[in-house]
């Protein structure tokens, strides 16, 4: 019975977040109701919180759940970092942008949110992106060519390869879903990423 009651909660938390995320799909974060969460979910309003703290605690984890979305998007796409040397930016942004389709409006609210009105939501998103910097600023590490940089070089170049990636999936976001213009911003940003690896291979940590 105990189990039943812990399953039909976490349920009803899933609803409260799976609502959450289609309201969103084409508004702000801001603009939705703790009401109209709680009337998607199936609960009377007061039941939220039973699940949450506030909406800023929901948005919070929504933050969490989409940025493991996109850390496993990123982790896949640096698979086997250390024993190939560099990451191949176009293998990188095919598992990125293929993800993204798959998890749209998950990303959606990322990059609408990343910016947006609620502090607390934004506040988290800068927190997760930071970690993900580290974290690819740690495989980065590994690579052999870079074995000699400082952790502080290292992670400002984490910390281009993360924007230009968070800039790629906006633009595919707001694009026009044509074929052609998702190639020639695929193009683009590779065109980013193998500047940034050049420079990486150039760069002097003590020049």
């Amino acid at each position: 019975m105990a189990g039943s009651r812990a399953e039909k909660k976490e349920q009803t938390r899933q609803a409260l977040l799976d609502t959450t995320i289609e309201l969103v799909d084409d508004r702000s974060f801001g603009s939705i109701s703790l009401r109209e969460v709680a009337r998607g979910a199936g609960i009377v309003p007061t039941a939220f919180y039973r699940h949450f703290a506030s909406m800023e605690d929901l948005g919070v984890t929504l933050v969490e759940d989409a940025m493991r979305v996109l850390r496993g998007a990123l982790r896949e796409a640096r698979r086997d970092l250390a024993g190939r040397g560099m990451p191949t930016a176009r293998d990188s942004l095919a598992i990125l942008l293929k993800k993204v389709k798959s998890d749209e409006k998950q990303f959606r609210f990322l990059v609408r949110e990343q910016h947006g009105g609620v502090t607390e939501v934004r506040r988290a998103i800068g927190t997760e992106l930071r970690l993900l910097s580290r974290e690819l600023a740690i495989d980065l590490a590994r690579t052999p060519a870079l074995v000699a940089w400082e952790a502080e070089d290292l992670e400002v170049a984490a910390d281009l390869i993360v924007t230009i990636m968070m800039t790629a999936v906006a633009e595919l976001l707001d694009g026009d879903g044509r074929e052609s213009s998702e190639r020639s911003l695929v193009a683009r940003a590779e065109k980013q990423l193998v500047m940034v690896f050049l420079g990486m291979a150039q760069w002097r940590t003590n020049g």
